[in-house]
């Protein structure tokens, strides 16, 4: 009976050891005032143009200890892109492009986060484009977490926040958007940048 004891307390430890304590998940929403999603696209071999999204907004869940993140969905107004030329904005808002009349979001829905370092992992979700649906990976890191130095919610003491960047690329064909890209003279491979900051939600 002693040594059945002593056999079960050590699996006992092992599991213990092996599973992590109940998850304590937190809701996070984007701050939309520091948030940029930007893209670097190649224009005929002479450089690559750099635009932005100016409108968008999201939420998650974020659980600090595991690390681990769920519920993650992003949405990005279409027509919102910036390149610094009105007239390639309205060309990139139109049928060639985003197509955004007739599919004004963008978005993006996670289901996959894997920790790939203390402050590094991925995320493989889903992005909708022009009413298409691909699967894409982002690469991130966890800058920072912790409470904001200041108090710029005017709710009387500064909120918990994160900080992450991401990385990742998107085949533009792969969501019907083939104009010029047998020529060469718009790129086919579009790299995203993103940066933000979330707000932990304390209600």
């Amino acid at each position: 009976m002693a040594i059945v004891s002593r056999v079960a307390l050590a699996l006992g430890l092992v599991c213990a050891l092996q599973w992590p304590a109940r998850a304590e998940f937190r809701q996070f929403d984007i701050d939309t005032e520091h948030v940029s999603i930007g893209f670097l696209v190649h224009h005929i071999g002479y450089m690559d143009v750099l635009g932005l999204f100016t409108e968008v907004r999201g939420s998650f869940a974020f659980d600090e200890s595991a690390p681990a993140v769920k519920d993650v969905r992003v949405v990005v107004e279409a027509a919102s892109v910036f390149s610094n030329s009105e007239a390639r904005d309205e060309h990139a808002r139109g049928p060639d492009f985003l197509d955004a009349a007739d599919h004004p979001e963008i978005v993006f829905v996670g289901r996959d986060a894997v920790p790939t370092g203390e402050s590094t992992g991925t995320i493989t979700g889903d992005l909708t484009l022009r009413g298409v649906t691909r699967e894409i990976t982002f690469d991130l890191v966890l800058n920072k977490a912790a409470v904001y130095p200041f108090d710029p919610t005017g709710r009387g003491e500064p909120p918990y926040v994160v900080g992450v960047s991401a990385r990742g690329t998107v085949t533009r064909s792969d969501f019907g958007m083939t104009y010029a890209v047998e020529p060469g003279w718009v790129g086919d491979e579009v790299e995203l940048i993103i940066e933000f900051e979330a707000i932990r939600r304390e209600d």
